[in-house]
């Protein structure tokens, strides 16, 4: 059986890997781009932190605490509890890089106080898309290994959702970036070079969610080619 799915499974090879390998890409990119932005200071000598509680107060968003978090790059900002999380590499640092990741997740502090409606379609979205990307693929997989129509059929829908998830993410995080970019230049926080420079990081960082689009799709595409391919 496993040797059958190997022989009928080319499409893994043709779509999944090649994605995969873009998404690769895509992570080296942004973490290189944020390492070489990290070592250039702001004229102003603002933390990632000051950046952040800079731009909540002026828009008047005052009751979002903002906090540190272990790691690098787990910045985020969570509307359940309006805290924005600024990683170790972000909260206490000078640089350009982090100034920009912190005015990025401001900005999705804003658009849940703006009920931006990607943002919150995204929202809804987020307990079927959590199943649909951590059970859907095996789901269908089994189906079709089985030869149960009904199984992979479930399996593809929830998947769906998965993809319909990543595909909503994109304006979401877009569209922070651009708050973040106006907002850092109409504040003075940075200025110059200084906008240049965080506009790259966060165009960099905006790709691995591009990346993640593309794998979710190649995958899609994937499972359906593979459920047609059967019932032939």
């Amino acid at each position: 059986m496993g040797f059958m799915y190997m022989n009928w499974d080319i499409w893994y090879f043709v779509l999944v890997i090649p994605a995969f390998v873009f998404s690769l890409i895509a992570s080296s990119a942004v973490k290189k781009t944020f390492q070489k932005y990290s070592n250039m200071p702001s004229a102003r000598k603002i933390t990632g932190a000051q950046a952040a509680r800079k731009i909540l107060d002026h828009n008047d968003l005052s009751h979002v605490s903002v906090e540190q978090v272990p790691g690098e790059l787990t910045d985020h900002f969570d509307p359940r509890s309006n805290v924005l999380r600024l990683s170790q590499s972000t909260f206490n640092s000078f640089s350009v890089a982090a100034i920009g990741v912190a005015a990025h997740e401001a900005g999705h502090a804003i658009q849940h106080a703006r009920s931006y409606m990607p943002n919150k379609i995204r929202g809804v979205l987020v307990p079927v898309a959590n199943i649909g990307s951590r059970i859907g693929p095996y789901l269908a997989i089994f189906g079709l290994i089985m030869r149960m129509t009904i199984l992979t059929n479930i399996g593809i829908v929830l998947f769906a959702v998965a993809v319909l998830f990543y595909l909503i993410t994109l304006p979401v995080e877009f569209n922070a970036s651009r708050r973040a970019i106006s907002i850092l230049d109409n504040t003075g926080i940075l200025y110059g070079d200084e906008i240049t420079a965080a506009r790259r990081v966060l165009t960099a960082a905006a790709m691995t969610y591009v990346a993640s689009l593309v794998v979710a799709l190649a995958s899609f595409a994937r499972l359906i080619l593979l459920s047609r391919g059967r019932r032939r």
